[in-house]
């Protein structure tokens, strides 16, 4: 007869973790500056988006509800917004000159 060994559960291997020191950061503090400035850019262009209002809801004004502010300039900021954010994602960090 084959003999039964007895079957002893392997032991569990020690799992090395990460350390957040082993990994480089993906943002450094200029990143969230830009992403700081593309956020406001964006805020502002919404608010100005939003624009004013009539002042007699009865009626209706053309050049509040059409005018430059809100059909030309809102959207390039929020455009330009989005770039600086395109900009501060995409931008790497600069690395320190080893002497």
């Amino acid at each position: 007869m084959a003999e039964l060994k007895k079957q002893t559960s392997p032991q569990p291997q020690q799992v090395k973790t990460a350390k957040a020191t082993d990994a480089p950061a993906l943002f450094n503090k200029e990143n969230y500056k830009w992403m700081l400035i593309g956020g406001i850019i964006i805020i502002l262009g919404m608010v100005l988006l939003s624009g004013g209002k009539n002042t007699d809801p009865n009626t209706f004004d053309y050049k509040v509800v059409y005018s430059t502010t809100r059909v030309t300039i809102a959207p390039i900021l929020i455009v330009l917004g989005l770039l600086v954010e395109i900009y501060a994602i995409f931008r790497k960090p600069v690395q320190p000159a080893n002497a």
